[in-house]
């Protein structure tokens, strides 16, 4: 989900604008396969560290009082680091001591540019100016304009572990999905009392796309598309959250939220590679408004964290009959912050 302000189209009137830009950070290296943690890779130092930032920058304009239009489009800067791409990883014994001659290092790759925009076009349910709660639905499309073949080079590579190669860098670092997507999105603004609004918001984004035509990097040239190639993923968010009027245009904010990747996609098929999961949070916030500019800033920490099975893990559970999961990194916190600004039409909040 963007860090954008929640509800920033919440009475945006015929002519108005609304611009936001909203910066988002994580820090993920926490391996979970289902919701077990496997904290001895960080013990170890066999971890995978991703650094995921990204700023969104999006446009919404009232058509009229409760028509709207907006489009975000996201721009990101990622890092990978790890040892088991780079050489593999290092084998210990009992004591913890490095068994065997270990030919590897940590090493990064990267990716940065042009993610995948959206564009949407949302109602308000009830009229604006009469209401003080109120519930809007949007329907929109994503497009693959973001790069989904970066290529990095990757190190100690080759029978003697001593060639640097190219190649296509992890998905989870990926720009884009290569997908045409379809978005649905519901905000809620429900009044509790004069300083007190209990917010919601309801993402759904549903890849028609299976696979992108994007080969893992060590996959074997005999491997079936629909188990080599990077999958098109659906992904999912929700949110519910109190915001509580303090003094003088500044809000505090507490609220919980729950975003992932499913296992199976609503339509669109679900082969290929990915790692579905999700996390739930607790996020805290606080925020500044005045009649034109509003800034907010949250940082959701993690509570529950699954990693689930994708396709090709219960292909395998089915075949070996004993079940299989792979793993996947996931962070402790997630950083959000958002400036927007409203100009043209009345301004009214």
């Amino acid at each position: 989900m963007c860090g954008t302000n929640t509800g920033n189209t919440f009475n945006l009137s015929a002519g108005e604008f609304n611009i936001v830009t909203g910066a988002r950070y994580f820090k993920s290296y926490r391996h979970f396969r289902g919701d077990h943690e496997e904290s001895y890779r960080v013990e170890q130092g066999t971890e995978v560290i991703n650094h995921a930032g990204s700023i969104d920058v999006g446009l919404s304009y009232g058509v009229t009082d409760r028509l709207f239009v907006s489009a975000i489009v996201p721009l990101a800067y990622n890092d990978r680091s790890s040892m088991y791409e780079h050489g593999g990883n290092p084998k210990f014994d009992s004591t913890g001591a490095v068994t065997g001659t270990w030919k590897g290092d940590r090493r990064l790759t990267s990716s940065a540019g042009l993610g995948d925009v959206r564009f949407s076009v949302g109602y308000w349910l009830f009229d604006p100016v009469t209401s003080t709660s109120n519930f809007s639905v949007a329907l929109g499309a994503k497009l693959p304009t973001g790069k989904y073949d970066v290529v990095d080079d990757f190190y100690n590579q080759g029978a003697q572990k001593n060639q640097t190669v190219s190649g296509v860098v992890d998905q989870s670092i990926q720009l884009g999905d290569g997908g045409y997507g379809i978005t649905a999105d519901v905000q809620g603004i429900q009044t509790l009392g004069t300083d007190l609004v209990f917010l919601s918001n309801l993402f759904y984004m549903a890849n028609v796309t299976n696979t992108n035509g994007v080969r893992q990097r060590t996959a074997a040239a005999a491997d079936a598309p629909d188990s080599a190639e990077f999958s098109s993923a659906d992904q999912f968010g929700v949110r519910l959250g109190v915001m509580y009027g303090m003094f003088n245009g500044w809000t505090a904010y507490l609220g919980a939220r729950a975003e992932g990747v499913p296992s199976t996609d609503l339509i669109g098929g679900s082969a290929g590679w990915r790692r579905p999961g999700y996390v739930i949070s607790i996020e805290p916030g606080i925020g500044y408004s005045t009649s034109s500019l509003s800034v907010f800033f949250s940082a959701p920490i993690a509570g529950y964290r699954n990693r689930v099975q994708n396709y090709i893990d219960k292909i395998r559970t089915q075949q070996r009959g004993v079940e299989v999961i792979g793993d996947a990194a996931f962070s402790d916190v997630l950083f959000n912050l958002s400036v927007s600004y409203r100009f043209g039409g009345s301004h009214s909040m």
